[in-house]
């Protein structure tokens, strides 16, 4: 329960999980032995939602609890909050308590809102884009929303699946020697398949990493590859040829996908298997808890690569198995993010860059070590970040870095290896989304607040704004 509230009022969240499971009023409140009337008022937040009745909801249906008590959707609200302080909106004057209210109360009116907000940015920008190129003498481009689609997708599901995270323990069970893991994978596909693996330099592939010709019965791999790379992409060629059905079912739970999402969408979950693969659930669960998430640790207990093992981290959501819930991010040296997971814990900003006081570009000066963060939202939550520089070598010399961080809420941190000190940096999730007044590092003013500049005043920050 949020800090500052004695009761939790979530009525939306008890109607839309009902309707979930298909059941009614009386046969929902039977399995949580309280009265149809009295679940109507739940339903209704006439009535807090008491600590019996989650635990009944935990027993009954095998739910998260932290979850569903948890305020609300944290990328929701952040959504909505970028929505409110759009110029297009001034004068309506939406506060964090309205946005907060939408959110708990309406939570699919919510959604629609910020995603007909999204849609609206994709379309300024497209069409921005277009008068620029049209303007140049140049061709118009498509805003990639699609990606946005797949990440809530993710979201959505906690990015946990157990009919892959099953079908995927039943090949490990079925490969030859578990410990020459690569060498095992090979041996599967040869004799399932009768393909055998071939590594290329780069010339020959054409640029690609891996393709699976099905002529010659031959997965091609580049030399480019590290070891923990090549094991990865035989385990998603075994994924992708005998798991078809199960990522198809998989992917359609996943509705009101446009086509291109969908496409990523399946690819995403096909890459997931692959990973469960290399790191069965169990096993990975139980030795992230005996090494208090130790990333190091991991890569080489299970021969994977320190991006790998963040991965598996923000998957971790078995009921009765549940490790610490993990955010994940990737960033390129240029700010530009390819992967992003909030896990329920941090919402991100989908437009506008983030918090420079976040230093994930510190892992860029220093590579070689795990940098450790306390980091502080201007709702007073905090959290605790790990992350390090990443390389994949180039064809033509060099390697490509990113910064790869995972990290939890501050609450969760005694369960990790990694001490963030008493000292949590103040941040925000973006510029446009931050009201600090005393930041020096601050790129924009905030959509909600108007300008107020004081020419005999200059502060830390370089705008000064009204904070009312």
């Amino acid at each position: 329960m949020a800090a500052g509230q004695d009761k939790l009022f979530a009525g939306a969240r008890l109607r839309r999980l009902r309707k979930d499971l298909g059941q009614t009023q009386a046969q929902f409140a039977d399995a949580l032995a309280v009265s149809p009337s009295y679940l109507n008022l739940l339903e209704r937040n006439q009535r807090p939602v008491t600590a019996r009745v989650l635990l009944a909801l935990a027993e009954a249906f095998d739910i998260d609890v932290r979850a569903f008590a948890a305020e609300s959707d944290r990328q929701l609200v952040a959504d909505l909050k970028a929505a409110a302080g759009d110029p297009v909106l001034k004068g309506v004057d939406l506060d964090a308590r309205d946005v907060q209210d939408l959110a708990d109360a309406h939570p699919r009116a919510a959604e629609a809102f910020a995603r007909l907000y999204q849609a609206y940015r994709d379309t300024s920008a497209a069409a921005s884009d277009l008068a620029l190129r049209a303007a140049e003498g140049g061709a118009g481009g498509a805003a990639l929303s699609p990606l946005e689609e797949v990440r809530d997708a993710l979201d959505a599901a906690q990015n946990y699946f157990p009919a892959l995270e099953e079908a995927a323990d039943q090949i490990r069970a079925g490969l030859p020697d578990a410990d020459a893991f690569e060498a095992s994978l090979s041996q599967h596909l040869r004799r399932n398949h009768g393909a055998a693996v071939r590594t290329y330099d780069d010339e020959v592939m054409g640029g690609a990493l891996r393709r699976f010709d099905f002529h010659a019965r031959k997965l091609l791999l580049s030399d480019l590859l590290e070891p923990a790379q090549r094991s990865f992409h035989i385990a998603a060629s075994i994924v992708n040829l005998e798991l078809g059905a199960a990522l198809d079912a998989e992917a359609a739970r996943a509705s009101g996908l446009s086509a291109d999402a969908a496409t990523l969408y399946r690819a995403s979950l096909a890459n997931y298997a692959a990973a469960a693969l290399l790191m069965p659930y169990g096993a990975f669960y139980e030795a992230a808890e005996k090494t208090r998430y130790d990333i190091d640790a991991l890569r080489r207990r299970f021969n994977v690569s320190f991006e790998q093992v963040c991965h598996r981290l923000t998957t971790l959501n078995r009921p009765g198995e549940r490790g610490v819930a993990f955010f994940m991010i990737r960033v390129d040296q240029a700010g530009n993010i390819s992967k992003r997971f909030g896990g329920g814990v941090l919402a991100f900003a989908r437009s506008g860059g983030g918090c420079a006081r976040w230093r994930l570009f510190d892992a860029f000066r220093a590579p070689e070590r795990i940098h450790v963060q306390g980091l502080e939202l201007p709702d007073g939550s905090r959290f605790v970040s790990v992350a390090r520089a990443v390389a994949r070598p180039l064809a033509a010399g060099g390697a490509a870095m990113h910064a790869v961080a995972v990290g939890c809420e501050a609450s969760e941190a005694g369960r990790l290896i990694y001490e963030s000190g008493e000292r949590y940096t103040p941040v925000g999730l973006s510029c446009r989304l931050c009201e600090r007044t005393d930041c020096a590092e601050r790129a924009f003013p905030p959509l909600q607040r108007s300008l107020d500049p004081e020419p005999h005043v200059r502060g830390a920050a370089p705008f000064t704004f009204r904070g009312d």
